[in-house]
C-alpha cells in the first residue's frame, strides 16, 4: 500500500506519494495562497495528491490514507485545524473538505511534529527512543517523538517549543507574548538582528554583501560576514548562536533526548552553526553522569514532513 502525505506551508503545498518504508515515490507543489479562503486551499490540496496518484500509475484503491502537516494546532480526532496564525485557520474542518475529493481516510498534525516523526521514521532519529526535531526557519518549530509517538499535549496544542520564554519582557513574538525563543533564534530573528547591526553600520561589510540594499539581508548574511573575518558578523553570530544554544539546553533538561536533529534554512550552515551550539549546550547540560544528547543535521530536508504526514497512520 502507498500513502499521501501533504506538507502545507505558508507559501507552498509540498505533496508525496510515500511507500510503506518512507521512500517517497513521487512528490510535487503548488502555490498556497494563503490568502484565499480555506476551501480553496483544501483543493488545491487535494488536486495536487490525485495529480501525483496518477503520474504513479495508481488508483486510490493502492492508497491507504491521506495525511496532513499543517501549521496551527490540530484535533485528529474532529478532523479540524483549532487554530493557525501563520494561515489564517479558525476551526478549519480540514477531513470533510479533502474526503470530498478524496474518499480515504484523513489524518492530521502540526507540520513541524510531522517533520519529527519523518526524521524518526526515516532520518536522523530513526532508531531512538526520544528525539526531538527542531525546524530553524520564519519561525521556530518543535516536535518530539517519545517510544515511536507524537507527543501532543492533552489537547494537540503543546510541544510549541519555539514558544518557550527565554527572556522575561524580551523582544515581542507574534504569538503575543514577549522573550520567546522564535524572536531570538528563528531565522526571522537572525535577520533582524542583521539588518539592525547593518543599519548602525552602514559603510560595514554586511552592507557591502548586499550591495547596500538593507532588504537584501537574509540569514545567512552575518555568517558570510563572520567567515570574511567582519567583527560586526561575529557578534551577531556569536549573540544568535548563544540564544540557539539557551533553548535547546533547555529542551535537553526537560525531555533528555538521546538525538536533537536541527533543520529550517538556517540549519544549511552546518558544522559552523552546531559545533559552537553544541559547546554552549553541553556546558549548560544539567546531569554531566550521563551521555549528551547528540545534536546533529536533519537528514530529510523538506521531504520530512510529508513522510511523517504520510504515516501518521502508522501511529494511530
Amino acid at each position: 500500500m502507498y500513502y499521501i502525505g501533504i506538507d502545507l506551508g505558508g507559501t507552498n503545498i509540498a505533496a508525496g506519494i510515500v511507500d510503506e518504508e518512507g521512500k517517497i515515490i513521487k512528490k510535487g507543489s503548488v502555490p498556497t495562497g494563503a490568502h484565499r479562503h480555506y476551501t480553496e486551499i483544501m483543493k488545491d490540496m487535494a488536486e495536487l495528491s490525485l495529480n501525483l496518484v496518477k503520474e504513479c500509475g495508481l488508483s486510490l484503491e493502492d492508497i491507504h490514507s491521506v495525511g496532513i502537516g499543517s501549521p496551527g494546532a490540530p484535533d485528529n480526532e474532529k478532523g479540524m485545524i483549532l487554530y493557525s496564525n501563520n494561515i489564517a485557520f479558525l476551526n478549519v474542518p480540514m477531513r470533510d473538505e479533502i474526503q470530498k475529493y478524496i474518499p480515504k481516510p484523513v489524518n492530521i498534525e502540526n507540520d513541524a511534529n510531522c517533520a519529527a516523526y519523518g526524521e524518526y521514521i526515516a532520518g536522523g532519529a530513526k532508531g531512538t527512543r526520544i528525539s526531538v526535531t527542531i525546524t530553524l526557519g520564519t519561525g521556530i518549530g518543535g516536535g518530539i517523538i517519545i517510544d515511536g509517538r507524537i507527543y501532543t499535549g492533552s489537547h494537540h496544542a503543546g510541544a510549541e517549543l519555539g514558544h518557550m520564554v527565554i527572556c522575561v519582557d524580551g523582544e515581542q513574538c507574534t504569538c503575543g507574548r514577549k522573550g520567546c525563543w522564535e524572536a531570538y533564534a528563528s531565522a526571522t530573528a537572525l535577520i533582524r538582528m542583521t539588518r539592525e547591526a547593518a543599519a548602525r553600520n552602514i559603510n560595514g561589510t554586511i552592507m557591502k554583501l548586499v550591495n547596500g540594499d538593507i532588504s537584501k539581508i537574509d540569514a545567512k548574511t552575518a555568517f558570510d560576514a563572520k567567515r570574511m573575518g567582519d567583527s560586526i558578523g561575529e557578534e551577531i553570530v556569536d549573540k544568535y548562536v548563544k540564544y540557539l544554544a539557551e533553548g535547546l539546553a533547555n529542551i535537553c533538561n526537560i525531555f533528555e533526548p538521546e538525538v536533537i536533529c536541527i533543520g529550517g534554512g538556517v540549519s544549511k550552515e552546518g558544522e559552523y552553526l552546531l559545533e559552537p551550539v553544541r559547546k554552549l549546550v553541553y556546558e549548560k547540560f544539567y546531569c554531566k553522569q550521563v551521555p549528551m544528547p547528540k545534536i546533529i543535521p536533519a537528514v530529510l530536508g523538506n521531504d520530512a514532513g510529508i513522510i511523517g504526514a504520510a504515516l501518521l497512520a502508522k501511529q494511530l
